[in-house]
């Protein structure tokens, strides 16, 4: 189940990684147990953090099966309360709080009228308030140890329209971005650097489980149509993701702060005539 596509040079060593949305959905790697498991083979220490503990918990076991240090916490990440707490926890492990990495990421697909107040809500909580108040958390210890580092994982979704409606999801992620590049500027002056991974069409347990009735077809055509909408011509997939993570993660990115960094294969760089051509879903 695990992968030789990330760097294992050891560039996070002795670095304490707290990554929100670290477990996953279903069978797989999922982008958020790839990103904890590529911080554990740089040189990392993780606290693995999801709402659910047993996912949770199953990263952990894959990080500490290869020799890696590794927690499992769980909580609500959008309460000041538990968020503190689960950072406390790391912190009181492992010595010390140098990398954040919010990769939380809900979304109600569908036609955007129905999308209600509490759908919105719920969406726009997990994505974007979790962001503000793990970031809230993380700041006294990250501004005491004279740095940090806080990543956001964004998508294509939040600077363009993918080929369904996503609008709670779309409005929330684009939010994030620019809340990354306003803290960026904020926080530059403690060495506190802020970026967002914005990912493009990925092939996940996520988008295999949860994706197909969004694009009206089965499993095969939803992967061959999501690949076609790629100028490389095929979708990313959850280490694509974890490798740029590392590197934004660590020092060799040490002057790189307030950027949206595209891991899309292309796609943002396509007109919305490309996309229209020949991909649209139904």
């Amino acid at each position: 189940m695990t992968s030789a596509r990330t760097p294992g040079d050891n560039c996070l060593q002795g670095k304490t990684c707290v990554v929100l949305g670290g477990g996953s959905s279903a069978p797989g790697w999922s982008i958020g147990k790839a990103i904890c498991m590529a911080y554990a083979r740089a040189g990392a220490k993780v606290a693995v953090i999801d709402i659910a503990a047993d996912a949770a918990t199953a990263t952990v076991e894959l990080i500490r099966a290869e020799g890696g240090t590794a927690i499992a916490l769980s909580g609500d990440v959008t309460s000041m309360t538990e968020m503190q707490a689960m950072l406390d926890s790391a912190v009181a492990a492992f010595g010390s709080l140098d990398v954040l990495h919010n990769n939380i990421g809900i979304g109600k697909s569908g036609a955007s009228a129905l999308t209600s107040s509490d759908d919105w809500r719920r969406i726009v909580d997990a994505n974007l308030l979790s962001l503000h108040v793990a970031t809230q958390c993380a700041l006294p210890a990250m501004q005491a140890a004279h740095g940090g580092v806080i990543l956001s994982t964004s998508s294509v979704a939040s600077q363009r329209y993918v080929g369904v409606p996503h609008l709670a999801y779309a409005a929330s992620k684009a939010a994030g971005n620019h809340f990354c590049r306003m803290a960026a500027v904020e926080y530059a002056r403690f060495n506190i650097r802020f970026n967002a991974i914005v990912v493009g069409l990925m092939d996940t347990p996520r988008i295999r489980h949860t994706m197909r009735h969004a694009y009206g077809s089965d499993e095969t055509q939803m992967i061959a149509q999501r690949n076609a909408q790629v100028p490389l011509g095929f979708m990313g997939d959850a280490w694509d993701v974890a490798n740029a993570a590392v590197f934004l993660a660590s020092d060799r990115a040490r002057y790189i702060t307030g950027i949206e960094l595209p891991v899309d294969g292309g796609f943002c760089a396509t007109s919305s005539a490309y996309l229209a051509a020949d991909t649209h879903p139904g």
